[in-house]
């Protein structure tokens, strides 16, 4: 579970520094949830 938390935390990093908009930061962070949302069901 560490892991996976760490991964997401990286990967959520990664993604927000490569927004350049208020609308892509948006975009996302729904994909960040999506993804936490996805891996908590398994």
């Amino acid at each position: 579970m560490k892991k996976t938390a760490t991964l997401i935390a990286l990967s959520l990093a990664f993604v927000l520094a490569g927004c350049n908009t208020v609308k892509g930061v948006g975009q996302d962070i729904e994909r960040a949830g999506n993804a936490i949302e996805r891996a908590a069901n398994k």
